[in-house]
This record gives C-alpha cells, structure tokens and sequence, in this order.
C-alpha cells in the first residue's frame, strides 16, 4: 500500500497563488503566548520555519533574503558602529550583521522568546553563532516600547518581522507598520544611517511594497526599494528603506566574506525595477 505524502502550501496570495512542497517529517511544533511556531522537514526545500501558518525562510535560499536585507544598505555606510534589529528571531539578520568587524553592538528585539529558542535548536545554521557573539545584545521585549524609549542611534535597522497578510486582520506586527513607528525609529537614526524593512513579494504583492514605499515617504527624507530572488517566498522579495539623506550605492561595495548569493551581479539586478508585475 503506497505511504501517504503530506503536503505543504505556500501562499504567495493567500488561496489565489502558491507553491506546494512535499514534507518529510514536523521537526518541532509549539505554541507560544504569541503564535504558533513549526519547524518542517521538506523535500524541495531542506527545513521551513513558519509562524501561525506563513513561511518566513526555508533552507534553500534564506541567505538570498538576509544577505540583500542587511548587505546592501550596509555596505553603502561608511565605517557602521551600531544596529539594531527588530524582530529577526530565526538570527539570520545577526548572522549578517557579525560579519562586520567595524561593528562595536548589535541590538535585537524579538517580542517572542520561543522563536530564538525554537530556531538556535533546530535551525541553527540560520544564526550560525551569531547569538553568541559579545557584540549582541538580544532584548525579549516589545519593539514598539523599546524603540519609543530608545536614546541610542543607530547606522543601520533592520525591520524584519512577520507581513500583515491578506484578508488577515489581526497579525503580531500590526503595530510596526504604522508612522508613529516609524517616526520612532527615524529618531534613533544616525546622520548616515538606514533604515530597511522587508516589503514583500513586489510582483505578486506589489501593493504592499507600494504601501511601504509611501508610509516610509511620509517619514524619511529619502527612500527607495530593492529586490531579490527568493523561490519559497513567490520567487521574488522587496524592501523599502528610508535615510535622513544618504542613499544606496549605485554599485556592489567593499563586501564582507562568505556570502553566497550577493555579489556585483545580484546586487546590480536588487537595482533594476522589476522587469513585470501582477496587477490581478
């Protein structure tokens, strides 16, 4: 008797678009105070980390989203001393952070606990030692809170939390993204600095990327977006920045080692508008 194949779906557009995946085996499934977090086994994808049911990385190309996330806004600084990251609990984001020695500390606010717990466990590769890094501080808090009350200033933030999903009303990060937050973080941004959110899939989901885009304007001096190829996300994913005047360099700078996906090619391409998107 054949053995019965479990599957898993991924929304690109809630029900009107997506991408299946067969799944070997759950490797961890929980429920914190704040949402659900599992841990699968794929076969096309190596392991996935979801959160109430989205995917927010999978083996195969995480390092194509946390290198463009980080990498490209902060090889535009000069000499960075301090980041902060919001959200970012798998550690993927620290993970590209550390491999800047100019650095002195690195500060990241995760509302969840059970998320860096869960990921250090089964995900570790997604960190890579990051979190025990001296130069990261990790705060188990509220980052709305923390960034109000923040008197630090910072080269580059990361916004990297979960998306407000359509035909979702309630979602964990409702509460950063709005201008109020963002006015926030523009406060706590140095003279040279950026500030950079995942927006994402900008040829599916181009009116959440448009919508970033403009909440950013309404805040920043100076923004603009960038993409990369990231098959498990929809095949691509979009992020917004904003600066108090600086902007992103027109070419791939001084890199740090090892990335895997980001050189002079993928970082001229991150540059270049989309060459289609969906209006459906």
């Amino acid at each position: 008797m054949p053995v019965r194949k479990t599957a898993l779906y991924i929304p690109t557009r809630s029900d009107k678009l997506g991408l299946q995946v067969e799944v070997r085996e759950s490797v961890l499934d929980v429920q914190t105070e704040f949402q659900r977090i599992q841990v699968l086994d794929t076969l096309a994808l190596g392991r996935v980390l979801l959160l109430d049911g989205h995917v927010q990385l999978s083996e195969i190309d995480e390092h194509a989203y946390h290198e463009s996330l980080v990498q490209i806004p902060l090889t535009s600084v000069k000499e960075p001393r301090r980041a902060l990251v919001v959200g970012g609990g798998d550690g993927g984001v620290l993970r590209e952070l550390c491999r800047h020695s100019s650095l002195v500390r690195i500060d990241m606010v995760e509302i969840d606990g059970g998320v860096v717990e869960a990921c250090r466990e089964t995900i570790p590769f997604v960190s890579a030692g990051a979190f025990d890094d001296p130069r990261v501080q990790v705060h188990i808090e509220d980052a709305f809170a923390f960034v109000k009350h923040s008197k630090d200033s910072y080269d580059l933030i990361v916004v990297d939390c979960t998306d407000v999903y359509e035909e979702e009303n309630t979602a964990l990060s409702m509460d950063l993204f709005t201008r109020e937050f963002y006015e926030d973080l523009r406060r706590i941004l140095s003279d040279q600095g950026f500030v950079v959110s995942q927006a994402d899939n900008l040829v599916f989901c181009r009116y959440s990327t448009e919508a970033a885009l403009q909440k950013f304007a309404d805040v920043f001096p100076t923004t603009g977006t960038y993409w990369c190829i990231v098959p498990s996300f929809g095949g691509f994913s979009g992020f917004v920045w904003g600066s108090n005047g600086s902007t992103l360099s027109p070419v791939f700078g001084a890199a740090p080692e090892g990335l895997r996906y980001l050189d002079a090619t993928t970082y001229a391409l991150a540059m270049r508008p989309v060459p289609f998107t969906s209006d459906y």
